[in-house]
């Protein structure tokens, strides 16, 4: 039976990821060449910043075979300001493999891949690679990776002659007594009929008895073997493609489960047709069938339905080809709507989103070009939702981003990719508010002379649970509204909470219509969202919000003597150290950190630390502004003054409509 192995390719810059796809291509028959990162011709760098930089800043996927299994290689980003296009790529992967360099070791990225692997319990390989570099020690970058990494590190070679030209990799055979051993050792921590028959002093298991106990603990993330070799002269790569198949869990084709799938990666064509690449978890999904996709995040709509009018099945030939099976990835089309994250199927998980914290204002460097650029930025949206493009009056066009080198890659596509030319202003944090008390308010105008028609709208807006988002609520009767009418004023709300008082993000509220009507046939749906914004924008003035500024919890690895600065930088970087914990190599550092000040001390940290520093961070939630709350450019005419609101909707063409 023909089985299904999605796997990442994971590792920090310049470790030779992007050569090791090359080498699993080129030894599998699927390219007839290597390409080369130096010489900007590898198979899925293909941005010239990528080829410029040498680091990967998008997903891609390129499939080849192993036996009887179809490998979609997907090489993930690298860069710490692409962990929302890894962790995106982890949702839809069977397994891991994480590239180490033999001469740089373990580095800061590295620890903080690992720690996201750990956490999903996703199965890994670790590649040690470039064995044949000068200044090359897999011993010890082995023992790195198993004080820094892991200490369920399994061995599965031995490297000779490292650091030269004619580095040879001797493989372990599973009969081996000393892998046995060792591998049985590590294993008897998980299994306790292996320990009792250790305690019992019986043999431990050989050939495909290990190799079983050691894919079993792979497969649940519990063991990390390791392997090494190079890229470049490709020892090593045949023992790497073995264990991929024996170590790593495939999925087997099968269809008579729902069609649950999620899409991980949008392309756009020139003619601006979209791509979207979408894994599927279980059932078939087939050209023609109609779908229906749910949105990743709720605040981006109700789900969408459309027809598929072309897949490709990534890797696939023939009639295989025409239907996308359990574990498969294809190339979907006809969805215009479609958007990174999105699924189809009510049991598939949800795809983890890390939402950005930073906004920077982009303009054209030609004047006139404002039309362009929105048009491309909009166009780069659908590739990553979360960069929520938004117009700011009198100064540009603002999105959200992860991270300084981000604003580089969006430069260099807009450039390259759409002709436009664009800069960024310095980057801001991006707030949150929250309700601090209960408010209602009721509007009955006849809008006649404005929009054409009389409605009524009622809304009260209450704190709701942390965590919670927005959430829309009714009290009045059933049926009081019609559905376009419903659906209209519920859309607006979630819609213009995206700026509350102070112009940022409401979360954590409940929003809860207590009054509605309307004249029928003068009423239409748009009247209902031109007035429930000045309705909201009231309750939510009486409710009262407070701002929140985001954190990020952080653990830092520092060497002894170090301490002190570290320390005395993370107090003037607004952090609050909750613990510090000696290590065998020094101290570790935990707490929250403003995000505001997390980038300052990222960028100060291998000046203290003398480059030994280990910094790992993950959303941490927000805490309160204190003093004067900071406000943000408004965007939707200030609902709050009706004067100033009805200017600006005359002035986005959408005063005198008639009913």
């Amino acid at each position: 039976m023909t089985t299904t192995l999605n796997i990442g390719i994971l590792a920090h810059v310049d470790a030779g990821k992007t050569s090791l796809t090359e080498r699993l291509l080129y030894d599998a028959g699927a390219i007839d060449r290597l390409g080369s990162v130096d010489s900007g011709d590898t198979r899925t760098d293909t941005g010239r910043i990528e080829r410029e930089r040498g680091i990967t800043v998008r997903t891609a996927v390129a499939p080849f075979r192993i036996g009887d299994t179809r490998v979609n290689l997907i090489d993930t980003p690298g860069h710490a300001d692409f962990v929302a296009e890894v962790e995106r790529a982890l949702s839809v992967l069977d397994g891991a493999v994480l590239v180490l360099s033999a001469v740089e070791g373990v580095q800061a990225h590295t620890c903080l891949l690992m720690r996201v692997l750990r956490e999903m319990r996703l199965p890994v390989l670790l590649f040690v690679n470039k064995v044949d570099r000068g200044g090359a020690d897999p011993e010890r970058v082995f023992e790195q990776i198993r004080r820094r990494l892991t200490d369920r590190a399994l061995a599965l070679d031995t490297v000779r002659d490292p650091g030269t030209r004619g580095a040879r990799v001797l493989p372990f055979t599973w009969d081996a007594p000393d892998l046995a051993v060792r591998a049985s050792e590590m294993l008897a921590e998980e299994d306790d009929a292996l320990l009792a028959a250790l305690v019992d002093d019986r043999p431990p298991p050989l050939g495909a008895a290990l190799r079983g106990r050691v894919r079993d603990q792979v497969g649940r993330g519990l063991l990390y073997p390791v392997l090494s070799g190079s890229a470049t002269t490709g020892v090593g790569g045949p023992e790497l493609s073995a264990a991929l198949t024996e170590l790593l869990p495939a999925t087997e084709e099968r269809g008579s489960e729902e069609a649950c799938g999620t899409v991980f990666a949008i392309e756009r064509s020139a003619s601006g047709e979209k791509t979207g690449y979408l894994r599927l978890h279980s059932g078939v999904l087939r050209a023609r069938d109609r779908v229906l996709f749910a949105r990743a995040d709720p605040e981006d709509g109700d789900p969408h339905q459309g027809r598929v009018t072309h897949l490709e099945v990534v890797g696939a030939e023939g009639e295989r080809g025409r239907a996308l099976t359990a574990g498969g990835i294809g190339r979907i089309r006809g969805l215009p709507g479609l958007r990174v994250g999105d699924r189809i199927g009510v049991s598939t998980a949800p795809v983890r989103l890390v939402r950005p914290a930073l906004e920077s204002i982009v303009r054209p460097t030609v004047e006139g070009d404002e039309h362009r650029l929105h048009a491309a930025l909009s166009a780069l949206s659908d590739q990553d939702p979360l960069i929520r493009l938004r117009t700011v009056p009198g100064e540009g066009l603002s999105i959200l981003l992860h991270g300084e080198v981000q604003k580089e890659v969006v430069a260099d596509t807009l450039a390259t990719e759409f002709g436009v030319e664009a800069v960024f202003e310095p980057s801001s944090v991006v707030h949150t508010e929250r309700p601090v008390g209960s408010g209602t308010a009721t509007e009955e105008i006849d809008l006649a002379r404005e929009i054409g028609g009389p409605v009524t709208v009622g809304l009260r807006v209450d704190p709701g649970e942390e965590g919670s988002g927005v959430v829309f609520r009714r009290e009045t009767e059933l049926g009081a509204l019609l559905a376009a009418y419903d659906h209209a004023v519920e859309d607006t709300v979630r819609d213009a909470l995206r700026q509350g008082l102070y112009g940022w993000p409401v979360t954590d509220c409940v929003v809860t219509l207590v009054r509605s009507g309307y004249i029928a046939p003068l009423t239409e749906a748009v009247h209902f969202r031109l007035l429930t914004p000045m309705v909201l924008m009231r309750a939510l003035d009486a409710a009262g919000t407070r701002v929140y500024e985001p954190v990020r919890e952080f653990e830092l690895d520092l060497p002894e003597d170090v301490l002190s600065a570290a320390l005395s930088r993370l107090h003037v970087c607004g952090a609050r150290v909750c613990g510090t914990d000696r290590t065998a190599e020094g101290w570790r550092v935990t707490g929250e950190i403003p995000v505001r000040g997390a980038d300052a001390f990222r960028t100060r940290l291998p000046g203290i630390s003398r480059g030994e520093g280990v910094w790992w961070t993950r959303p941490g939630g927000d805490l309160p502004v204190r003093g004067r709350p900071p406000r943000r450019t408004r965007t939707d005419g200030n609902p709050l003054d009706p004067g100033e609101y009805l200017v600006h909707l005359g002035n986005a063409g959408r005063a005198g409509i008639s009913g």
